[in-house]
């Protein structure tokens, strides 16, 4: 079937702006978008999205050009807390996603958030829970709003789960707040210690000892030990740790059906394989729930104090234009990274996202008047994306052609000439290959040409997580970071094609600033005179 058909078809079910949400104690009422979600699932699975009704919204200040920051009075983020590690891959993921498929299970209505920009481990929140993925990232987002995306991230859930990033103190190179320990502390929310136990015993104790006495504002709340090789070891474990006095609320036993295949990047996204993963979580859920103390749990999330929190800002639309201003955003197996945040920030301009698959559909979808494609995995996909040339044929026609476009990182390399030796759209005139060298980090770019997120000089923050590079790298934006600068990207006024992600939640005036140039456009083609 054509692009457009299947697009169509996701699309029919985007927006339904005419449910409510529960409310909160002291919330206004909350309108629920129903989106059909292009990140984290193959094909329309709905989730729920909420956006601040009228009720209860205060313009509070004018903090950036073509949006508005609202505030909902007397929003209070109720239950929460932190699953942090002692390092990368000790199981905090297995952990916080088996809290929050154990949790439902359980009746509650837990929500989910990972701290940093990680695109993968969303997902698996969300196959766990039912919500929209969510990030808390303190150096993209800025520490201030932090707690307001926790807000947003919680509405409507009984139970905020957080899942960190690395060891609970590592954060930015550059010393900005942006570690598990500080978002902890913005939200002020207890910790779960996640152990790797599975060559430990007594050792134990000096090891969660160091951890919850080194900083004192950051309280540990009790201890998951992971890979606990037999009902001996734990109990060997369990009295380590007893004279400390912080509680162990669960022991999970060493079990490979558990574990989740990695790739270059991280784990596998779900949408690859929603199957597979489906039935994974279920075995983790039930895991969790035998041997984790769910109500200890609970009662350790409901001892965070209440926090009053704002909404975090939005683009502002007059809604003077009354025809859906229409972007195409790249969905399916290959381009699992946008966030969710990105899909709000366009509907609060007044876009209507409609997600089509660059493996799958033939064209994008009919009368769309922009495109996004973030992130993903095309390198594994490329034999089929590069055999897909009608997609590949319309999508340079129509970049060519001025419609506008914001491409990142696996984007990017889609709309190069080649990638790995594979024809791609040659919308941007560079070839892209693999490499075995990772490239990663926070970044300020600088745009340095007129763009259609943004005119010259414009700072955007976003990072970047990649094994490729393109040749010529471009200069569009100039990347800088604590160790140094670099050119990178391409653009026209209204073309962006770079590595840097964005993420909007702290400020979303790149994402105004895009629907704005998607807006003009229409304009101009149809002869229109852009308000």
């Amino acid at each position: 079937m054509g692009g457009a058909g299947v697009s169509h078809s996701i699309a029919a079910g985007l927006l339904a702006p005419d449910l409510r949400s529960p409310h909160l104690p002291g919330l206004g009422a909350q309108w629920l978008f129903e989106v059909c979600s292009p990140v984290t699932v193959a094909g329309p699975r709905r989730i729920r999205t909420g956006f601040p009704s009228a009720t209860g919204d205060t313009v509070t200040a004018r903090i950036g050009p073509g949006y508005v920051r609202r505030t909902m009075t007397s929003a209070l983020l109720g239950s929460r807390l932190v699953v942090a590690g002692t390092h990368s891959g000790v199981g905090k993921t297995t952990v916080a996603t088996g809290l929050l498929a154990a949790l439902r299970r359980a009746g509650h209505r837990p929500a989910g958030a990972k701290v940093g920009p990680d695109f993968i481990d969303p997902g698996y929140h969300a196959l766990a829970c039912g919500r929209p993925p969510r990030n808390l990232d303190a150096w993209l987002c800025g520490a201030e709003v932090i707690p307001a995306l926790a807000g947003r991230a919680a509405a409507g859930a009984d139970v905020l789960i957080v899942e960190g990033v690395m060891g609970l103190f590592d954060g930015s190179a550059d010393g900005t707040p942006s570690s598990t320990a500080d978002v902890a502390r913005l939200l002020d929310a207890p910790v779960v210690l996640v152990v790797d136990a599975g060559a430990m015993s007594a050792s134990v104790a000096a090891l969660v000892h160091g951890f919850a006495t080194f900083d004192p504002s950051v309280r540990i709340g009790g201890v998951i030990l992971n890979q606990v090789g037999s009902p001996a070891h734990e109990v060997q474990l369990r009295e380590a740790l007893a004279p400390l006095g912080w509680p162990v609320l669960g022991a999970l036993g060493r079990d490979d059906r558990l574990t989740w295949r990695d790739r270059h990047l991280g784990l596998v996204p779900v949408a690859e394989r929603p199957a597979v993963v489906t039935e994974a979580l279920d075995r983790l859920a039930a895991a969790v729930a035998e041997q984790v103390d769910l109500d200890a749990v609970m009662r350790l999330a409901a001892s965070a104090p209440p926090l009053a929190v704002d909404a975090p800002p939005l683009p502002a639309w007059d809604g003077t234009d009354e025809t859906p201003t229409r972007i195409a955003v790249a969905a399916g197996a290959a381009f699992t990274f946008t966030y969710t945040d990105t899909l709000d920030a366009l509907m609060a301009a007044g876009a209507e996202p409609v997600p089509f698959d660059p493996l799958r559909d033939e064209a994008l979808p009919e009368g769309v008047d922009g495109l996004i494609a973030g992130g993903g995995f095309p390198e594994v996909y490329a034999a089929e994306l590069a055999a897909n040339r009608p997609m590949l044929a319309d999508v340079r026609r129509r970049v060519e052609g001025g419609l506008p476009t914001w491409a990142e990182c696996g984007g990017l390399l889609w709309l190069c000439r080649t990638l790995d030796g594979r024809a791609m759209a040659g919308a941007v005139p560079a070839d892209a290959v693999m490499t075995g060298r990772l490239t990663l980090g926070y970044r300020a770019a600088t745009v340095t040409t007129p763009a259609p997120i943004g005119d010259p000089g414009a700072v955007v923050r976003g990072h970047e997580f990649h094994y490729s590079t393109v040749e010529p790298a471009g200069g569009a934006l100039v990347f800088r970071s604590r160790f140094g600068e670099r050119p990178d990207g391409f653009a026209t006024p209204t073309l962006l094609a770079t590595y840097l992600h964005h993420h909007p939640g702290g400020d979303p005036s790149a994402v105004a600033r895009f629907v704005e140039t998607c807006r003009r456009s229409r304009s101009r083609s149809s002869g229109r005179c852009p308000t």
